[in-house]
């Protein structure tokens, strides 16, 4: 049996994150987009569009996508944007900027 990827893995754990308005998990809904991983590195890249451009949830599921990436083993860094959100600019900067 082979091991699974890194960003096999990443999925694995962000079918865990749910919306709480919908009860559906933030990949069903599509709210990650270009997931990109360097296995190498253990870096990742991923923007993050609310369901909503005044999304009264987003800074919180973006925690949590947060927390749940730095979860997965071999993650080392991670980089999210966030778009469509009337304050996304704000929201990036910030989430990047916050510690998990």
């Amino acid at each position: 049996m082979t091991s699974l990827t890194l960003r096999e893995r990443i999925l694995m754990r962000l079918v865990d994150v749910i919306d709480p308005e919908t009860g559906v998990d933030v990949l069903r809904m599509r709210l990650v987009e270009d997931l990109e991983v360097d296995e190498a590195t253990g870096t990742v890249f991923y923007r993050f569009r609310p369901s909503s451009p005044l999304c009264p949830l987003a800074h919180s599921l973006a925690m949590d996508l947060k927390r749940a990436v730095a979860s997965v083993e071999g993650v080392v860094a991670q980089q999210i944007e966030v778009a469509g959100y009337v304050r996304a600019a704000e929201l990036t900067e910030m989430i990047n900027g916050a510690a998990v």
